[in-house]
């Protein structure tokens, strides 16, 4: 397991953060209310704790096949359904959305190799993840990629709690199945909008791994 490069600064302030209440804490509680001192100190290490593991980025053994369309990201699949397409396309496709809560890797990845032909950022609100209307009224990021005349839509949504969304595509970048998109900082969604006649392999209520679980295939 290594630790994602956007963890960094918030691991560093957070373990500083760490350090310097419970040295407070040592000198100003521990002699008198020292069950109260005991109490910050487990807090506090169980949140360090947290905030190390929510950068973590497990060792797998990735999914590469041509003909699939693999999980962008870790989470609990919460839609499948046929829907107007209200970015990029202009006809209906088959929305598949991932649900990530804060205990979820959150790496996310190229679920396609090919050529990023569509990369936009649009700011919005922060509904909570699993609204219906978070696909298109909160913070969002989108990439279309393109493989043998096919194309696949993936968006990056912020939700309650997600105040950043990480992205590293441009337009004409030539991606690899499974290589980082991007990331999203704390509990998000992710939807693919595939084309009507990808062969779905998954249901509501999966729990998908990014990189390794098959979503389709085409």
């Amino acid at each position: 397991m290594t630790i994602h490069k956007e963890g960094y600064p918030t691991i560093a302030w957070t373990a500083i953060a760490f350090g310097v209440i419970n040295l407070l804490s040592f000198y100003l509680l521990s002699f008198d209310w020292p069950v109260l001192s005991a109490l910050i100190f487990i807090v506090t290490l169980g949140l360090l704790l947290f905030i190390i593991s929510f950068f973590r980025i497990p060792n797998r053994q990735m999914t590469y096949d041509e003909h699939s369309i693999v999980a962008p990201c870790d989470g609990k699949v919460v839609a499948i359904e046929e829907v107007n397409a209200d970015e990029y396309f202009n006809d209906r496709r088959i929305q598949v959305s991932i649900f990530m809560s804060p205990l979820n890797v959150h790496v996310n990845r190229h679920p396609v190799t090919g050529e990023a032909v569509y990369s936009q950022y649009h700011k919005g609100k922060y509904l909570v993840a699993w609204h219906p209307k978070s696909s298109t009224e909160n913070e969002r990021h989108t990439v279309v990629y393109r493989k043998n005349g096919k194309e696949v839509l993936t968006k990056q949504i912020a939700g309650a709690l997600a105040k950043r969304i990480v992205n590293y595509v441009s337009p004409g970048q030539q991606v690899k199945q499974n290589d980082e998109m991007g990331f999203i900082k704390f509990g998000s969604r992710v939807d693919l909008l595939l084309p009507l006649d990808a062969k779905i392999k998954v249901k509501i209520g999966d729990l998908p791994r990014g990189g390794v679980t098959v979503v389709a295939e085409w």
